[in-house]
Parts: C-alpha cells; structure tokens; sequence
C-alpha cells in the first residue's frame, strides 16, 4: 500500500483494489455458486426457493437469496492474509474479522435508481474517534453499474467534523433531494458504485453510509462481503 491509497482512505473512507484477487482465484467461488443455482432452480414440483423471492421487496430478496446458498471455503478464498495485511496497515493494528457472507440479488429488480434506497452504517461510532473497523467488498463476478452493487457515500464518515455537513443535513439530502448526486456533490460527498471485475475488492471505512442497490441487469449479482474490526 502506498501513501496515496492510506490519503484517499482516510479522506474518502475507502478504497478500489482492482484485481486484488486474479480472475481465476474466484472462479471456482464462481461456479459453484452458478452450480448452485441452477440446481435449486431445477427443483421438482415447483419447489425452488427461487419462485417465492419475486414477491419480496427488492432488498429483503438480497438477504433471502444470500441466505440461500452455500459455499465451502469462501471466507478462505476470498481473506486472505494479504487481505489482512492491507487491512491491518489502514488500522495500525491487527483485526478481529467476521465470517464471509455472500451478497447475491437476483436478475432483473426494477430500474436502477437513487431513490428510496437503505443508507445506513453498520456500527455506531464518532467521526472523530479512531477507526473502528474496514469493511471488505468482494466481486466474485463481473458486476456492471447498474447489476445491483453496494453503493457508499464516500466522505459521510466526516460528519460533524469541521468544514464538513452535518449528519442531520446529509439525512435531509437523502430523504428530500429531487437529485440526489448532485446535492450530494454540493456537500463534497460522492456516490460510490462497487461495480467492476471478478477479483476487485472494496475495503470500506465501518463509518460509511452504504445501501444495497437495484440490480438491473440480466445477471445475478455475485459478491461477498466480511468485517474487521479494530479494539477500541
């Protein structure tokens, strides 16, 4: 990691790795989620779970799919110690790290939109303190913008801290703001879009405001995601 990349953390709250993992480090997490897949839609008698997730709300289909699927050995692939090693460079300390959990969200939500979507933080913690955490986002397949990647508000873990908004004013924008981006612009915060290859990681700041995203496209959205947090 070089001092650019720790700057654009600490300022932005996150970071792009692209192509942490190589392509084929992830494939074989690849097929055996298509493989997966494909089996439960195969289900005999109407009996795939994959029917029922339509008549869910877009972002509780997120969570029940997720749920559905099971994959051997994917925090070991995906964390790997030099996940942990960059981790462990943006927090000055080594991390205690939760268990992988996949991020899945079925083809073809609904249009790709900014509104009514599910900004929030993971963890509760003050702007000015310590880092508490960096969360890893992980593309197990090619997502394109508009696939149903996690969005974050880089820069909203500045809140309340001179020469930034308010937290109150933020909400406000989210809540109200017939053009989110460019509101969100005026107050130096810019959406970020986790889209791109197979192998490109995120780590993210715990502080960020983030929120599932609608997935447009044709393909279901493959990612995963795990939490490491620092001792106070």
């Amino acid at each position: 990691m070089n001092s650019p990349q720790t700057d654009l953390f600490i300022d932005k709250g996150y970071l792009r790795l692209e192509g942490f993992h190589p392509k084929k480090h992830v494939a074989g997490v690849r097929q055996k989620l298509l493989d997966e897949l494909k089996r439960m839609k195969a289900l005999p008698g109407g009996k795939s779970p994959l029917g029922s997730l339509q008549r869910l709300p877009v972002f509780q289909q997120i969570g029940k799919l997720s749920a559905l699927v099971k994959v051997p050995g994917l925090h070991a692939t995906l964390v790997t110690p030099g996940l942990i090693e960059y981790v462990t460079r943006l927090g000055g300390r080594t991390p205690a790290v939760q268990d992988t959990q996949l991020l899945l969200s079925p083809p073809q939500q609904g249009a790709s939109t900014l509104e009514g979507l599910n900004w929030h933080v993971d963890i509760s913690a003050k702007p000015q303190g310590p880092l508490p955490g960096v969360q890893a986002f992980f593309l197990i397949d090619d997502v394109a913008p508009g696939g149903g990647a996690t969005l974050a508000l880089a820069g909203s873990h500045r809140v309340d801290t001179p020469g930034r908004p308010s937290a109150s004013r933020l909400r406000e924008t989210l809540k109200t703001s017939a053009s989110i981006e460019q509101s969100l612009q005026q107050l130096d915060i810019d959406i970020v879009e986790m889209s791109g290859r197979a192998g490109d990681v995120f780590l993210m700041d715990l502080r960020l405001l983030h929120t599932p995203s609608v997935n447009a496209t044709k393909n279901v959205r493959m990612m995963a995601t795990a939490r490491c947090f620092f001792d106070a």
